[in-house]
This record gives structure tokens, sequence and C-alpha cells, in this order.
């Protein structure tokens, strides 16, 4: 049976979903200049970019971890006090 399950280790990143890959663009587009500790998230979305705000991210438009999960989650790895704008938006763009 191997191979049958979901490979939890596996990053939503790196599983291919329009779904998905249309959230983190809204995101991009739509707060890109927002920031989150003081990393504008444009550059949290780019290519050469840690994959823990691409990944908390995916999680959360799949629902894997909610709202205030997630925004303790993001506040705890970018500090900073001023993420709430950015949080907002992004919730925004779940209901598009």
């Amino acid at each position: 049976m191997a191979g049958c399950g979901e490979n939890a280790a596996l990053s939503d990143r790196l599983v291919e979903n329009k779904g998905a890959e249309a959230f983190l663009d809204r995101v991009a587009k739509n707060c890109g200049k927002l920031s989150v500790g003081n990393q504008p998230l444009n550059d949290l979305l780019g290519m050469n970019s840690n994959t823990y705000f691409i990944d908390e991210s995916s999680k959360l438009y799949f629902g894997r971890v909610g709202r205030d999960a997630y925004s303790t989650d993001i506040n705890a790895f970018y500090p900073g006090g001023t993420n709430q704008p950015a949080l907002d938006c992004i919730f925004e763009q779940l209901t598009e």
C-alpha cells in the first residue's frame, strides 16, 4: 500500500492546484506591497523566497489551518506588530 496515501511531508506548494495558484496570485496582486515583519508580500511570494510563507498560505487556502492559527503562525515567524493589514488583505482574497 506504499504510495497510496497522501504524503504529509509534501509541501502544498509542490502540489499543482489552479485554485491555490490563483489565490497566491491574488495575494501578490492585491496585497503584494503590504508587509509582514519587514518583508513585502511580493518578496515572500518570489521565486527565491523562504517557503514558509507560501506553505502556510497554501494551508490556509486548503483549509488545513484556520485564520486564527494562520495569524498566530505568521505573527510568530514574522514579528513586528504591523502584520494585521497584510493579514486582513490575505483573508479578503479567500472570498474571491
